[in-house]
Parts: structure tokens; C-alpha cells; sequence
């Protein structure tokens, strides 16, 4: 994975109904839900949806497969896998199976 995607990606996932969407195919992977399970399942209408999931998909990160007259999502876990593996790369000056076993600082958000 290059900077450019994972800056797309990023973006993608800076709306926070593009990231709840994605976190409900998530929960739902393999097999993905109808629009209009996700709809039902977020309480929002189904053309502020439709936005979110274009969105998503133009970002690869979720797919869409037809199936009569509906449209299954799923989340693209690999390219998630992938941004994950693109963000830790470089821990540990790429010793990432140590950056897990780090201490994490827990009071780096907290808030003054």
C-alpha cells in the first residue's frame, strides 16, 4: 500500500456514518448485508445512505455484489488488513510482532 491510498482510505472513513457502515459490514463479514438492512440497522434514510456506501465503494473498501434486486455489501477486510500492515510497518523499525507486546500509553487523549 502507497501514501495516496491509504490517504483515501483515511478519508473515506472521516465520516462518522461511513465508519459506523463500515464497522456493521465488519460485524456482518462474510456474508454482508442489503442496503436496506443497513439502513434499518443505522436508522438513517436510504438516500443519505446510498451516498455513504458509493463513497465506500469508490474507495474499495467495501464491495457490492447484485443478487435480484438487491445490492449486498461487504467490508473489503483485506485492504483494511492491508492499512493496518501499512500503519505498523515501520514499528519497531519493523519489528512489528514487537510494537504488540509495547506498553501503550493510555493518557495520550486524555484531555486537560
Amino acid at each position: 500500500m502507497d501514501k495516496q491510498l491509504a490517504t483515501i482510505l483515511f478519508e473515506s472513513l472521516a465520516s462518522g456514518v461511513r465508519l459506523d457502515v463500515f464497522r456493521l459490514l465488519v460485524k456482518h463479514a462474510p456474508d454482508g448485508l442489503v442496503a436496506g438492512e443497513i439502513a434499518l440497522a443505522l436508522e438513517l434514510p436510504a438516500t443519505n445512505l446510498s451516498f455513504h456506501l458509493k463513497a465506500l465503494t469508490q474507495a474499495s473498501l467495501i464491495t457490492v455484489t447484485q443478487e435480484g434486486r438487491y445490492q449486498r455489501y461487504r467490508a473489503n477486510l483485506v485492504i483494511m488488513q492491508d492499512l493496518i500492515n501499512y500503519l505498523t510497518a515501520e514499528c519497531y523499525t519493523g519489528l512489528v510482532e514487537q510494537c504488540f507486546d509495547a506498553p501503550i500509553a493510555t493518557d495520550c487523549c486524555a484531555k486537560n
